[in-house]
């Protein structure tokens, strides 16, 4: 890699090499992130008459990202490159576990099928114990515990509490009373 020395710096830097490419394209991915993640905003409708609205976040989001996307871009046109990892907890023969991806995939599949059915709190705790178990928990049962309580608590903060939609679970509108299957 051809290097030039940075004045009253003491190091060399990279020119226009792999790793300074690669910088400035996760750069790039980042500043994109923002930009998408701004418009979203922007596209969010807000009821009447709310101080704060469900736009908070998103545009919290979309600042923090644009903010370290611009700093990334600058910083990688200065020809300030992050370390090359060097890898030593790397095993290059290692060969994919694709059970392992295949269990993770057949999760998330089954998350999208049954949020409706199960709600929000049970898909959670199948998700979090799921894939704590799928990744080799000594304890599954205190993973998919601790995935039953945060889902009850998201659903309580967010579904109950600012009124924001979660799905209750139509397996459960027994518990909540009618809704759209009974109701």
């Amino acid at each position: 890699m051809t290097t030039t020395e940075v004045p009253g710096a003491g190091t060399a830097r990279p020119r226009w090499g792999a790793d300074r490419i690669g910088n400035a394209i996760f750069a790039g991915v980042v500043f994109g992130l923002g930009v998408f993640a701004l418009v979203g905003a922007f596209a969010i409708r807000v009821p009447a008459g709310q101080a704060i609205g469900p736009q908070v976040f998103p545009f919290a989001v979309a600042l923090i990202l644009l903010g370290s996307g611009g700093a990334l871009v600058v910083a990688a046109l200065r020809g300030q490159v992050a370390p090359r990892e060097e890898g030593e907890d790397i095993d290059p023969d290692a060969k994919t576990d694709w059970w392992t991806i295949l269990k993770l995939v057949a999760l998330l599949v089954a998350v999208l099928l049954l949020l409706e059915l199960l709600g929000w709190w049970m898909v959670a705790a199948l998700l979090f114990g799921g894939v704590a178990w799928t990744l080799g928990a000594k304890r599954p049962w205190v993973a998919f515990l601790a995935g039953l309580v945060i889902g009850i608590g998201t659903q309580l903060l967010f579904g109950e509490g600012l009124g924001l939609f979660l799905p209750r679970g139509a397996a459960f509108d027994w518990w909540y009373g009618p809704g759209p299957l009974f109701g």
